[in-house]
């Protein structure tokens, strides 16, 4: 089942008292007190044999694979489909409220709270699968009537498990339930078809445990294959991964094509303006001087002519000059004459005089080769932008330095933060085409947020790569491409769905 996987000891704790820990609560204490009411009133003894079946679930859910947004899917499905056939509702409950384990728990990676969510829910699930098999069948019914009552229950408990972790999800990460649902299932053929193979696989289970002198020998026949089938699930969710991190590069690699079209024909209207503002002036005064010095010379005043020619000599020099100095600033930095620190203090005094945020800058002279420090320029006015929309922050810090073998981008802020390990909103990349450009030019990318602790982004180039000669082939735009403010917005990471796995699941931490 999937259980709840938060980022600090999961989306339950007690400090600070969430709307998840709310629900959280909400669902564990009823949960206790049914299986305890019910364990009453049926006066069912707890023999070794049930003590067995949860050490055996137990071994199986301390195995389990993390898939979307930190949700751990387990393997333990088809015992505990088993367990819901060979025993009443209530000590089917017992069982998985107590074999229900999840690693985390002994490493202390989740909260209390959600510990006992993350059983309680199952434990509801597989009660409820419990009471519609034992309505329909029973497990001394032949395996031909047992199926059709197992596969309902299965459904049942299914449904009950994908609800309450999505709700745990929705409330804890502000996501839309109909996404949580839709990664959670993955494909519905997938889905059906595992579940039904499972579902099966369960009630034969059940039918051999019920056969005189099989018992538990049974359980042991099921549990290789079920590892067997562990590993084959990962192997298959990598490759799942795989396919959604390349299709969403494919969507940040067109972003940043079409941010870099636009970007190309703004350095063309800046290159434009330069030449229009100096060289078109001196060009038109050259003009002027030419038919100045013909109309003296019609004249026949040649002292005036001579002196309108050094003039004409004059304008012509400035104007070489000017050229050189606009070839010369723009080889030296696609960032133009200003070059990346002043271009950084420029862009946050712009930015400053609009928000009333006060930018701290700590900005070293070092000479970056011109794509680095292009992408440098963009990856610090994207993530500028992206806190000034997001973070309601008072105070914002950048810093470009040396720190022992790296060139050091930080960007800080003071603002509201946000869970970096949450799955961004769908259809913005903006952290992504962060990520990928730091990457094009050899460097790493780090994010570091909680809720109300401001966050922080640090990009890191290797000095030593950075000493190596671009590649001519690579163009310097294209390692300098940005976004446009309006996409800034935290990363959206690779989701996968359980792809079918038929494993039930517990919300993430």
């Amino acid at each position: 089942m999937p259980p709840i996987e938060p980022t600090t000891k999961g989306i339950m704790h007690l400090r600070p008292f969430t709307a998840a820990t709310a629900y959280g609560l909400l669902v564990v204490f009823p949960t206790l007190v049914l299986v305890g009411y019910l364990l009453m009133r049926s006066a069912a003894p707890v023999s070794v044999a049930l003590l067995l079946w949860v050490v055996m679930v137990a071994a199986v859910e301390l195995l389990p694979v993390s898939t979307w947004a930190g949700v751990q899917v387990s393997l333990g499905f088809t015992l505990l489909t088993a367990v819901a056939i060979i025993f009443a509702p209530p000590l089917a409950g017992l069982v998985a409220l107590l074999g229900e384990c999840d690693p985390r728990e002994y490493r202390r990676e989740v909260s209390l709270v959600q510990a006992l969510f993350n059983r309680s829910q199952v434990a509801l699930a597989v009660m409820a699968s419990s009471a519609v098999f034992h309505q329909l069948s029973s497990v001394g019914h032949p395996l031909t009537s047992m199926i059709p009552a197992a596969l309902v229950a299965t459904v049942v408990d299914y449904m009950i498990n994908i609800g309450l972790v999505t709700t745990a999800v929705s409330v804890g990460y502000g996501d839309r339930p109909a996404r949580i649902m839709r990664e959670l299932l993955g494909r519905g053929q997938e889905f059906l078809i595992s579940y039904v193979g499972l579902g099966v696989l369960g009630t034969v289970l059940a039918k051999l445990y019920h056969y005189p002198g099989v018992g538990m020998w049974s359980v042991v026949t099921v549990f290789a294959p079920l590892l067997f089938a562990r590993q084959m699930f990962i192997r298959s969710q990598a490759l799942q991964e795989a396919h959604q991190e390349l299709q969403e590069r494919e969507q940040v690699l067109r972003s940043l094509s079409n941010v870099m079209a636009e970007e190309r024909a703004d350095e063309r209207t800046q290159i434009a303006a330069y030449l229009h503002d100096d060289l078109a002036q001196i060009l038109f005064r050259l003009s002027i001087q030419v038919d100045v010095a013909r109309k003296l010379l019609e004249k026949g005043e040649l002292a005036e002519v001579m002196e309108q020619l050094e003039n004409i000599r004059e304008s012509k020099q400035d104007t070489s000059d000017r050229v050189r100095a606009l070839i010369r600033d723009l080889h030296r930095s696609p960032l133009g004459a200003k070059g990346l620190a002043e271009a950084l203090e420029s862009f946050t005094d712009e930015v400053g005089r609009d928000s009333g945020v006060s930018f701290h800058r700590d900005i070293a002279d070092i000479d970056l080769p011109a794509p680095i420090a292009l992408l440098v320029y963009h990856i610090a006015r994207e993530g500028l932008m992206n806190a000034l929309k997001h973070a309601r922050a008072s105070d914002m810090w950048i810093a470009v330095r040396e720190s022992g073998e790296f060139i050091e981008l930080e960007l800080r802020d003071n603002g509201v933060g946000f869970d970096s390990t949450a799955p961004g909103p769908e259809g913005h990349f903006g952290m992504a085409m962060m990520r990928e450009r730091a990457q094009v030019g050899g460097g790493t990318f780090a994010v570091a947020s909680a809720p109300g602790e401001g966050s922080t982004i640090t990009v890191r180039f290797p000095i030593a790569l950075l000493q190596v000669t671009p590649s001519p082939n690579v163009p310097a735009s294209a390692a300098g491409t940005a976004a446009r403010p309006a996409d800034a917005s935290r990363d959206t990471s690779g989701t996968t769905g359980p792809g079918g796995d038929g494993s039930r699941q517990t919300a993430p931490a």
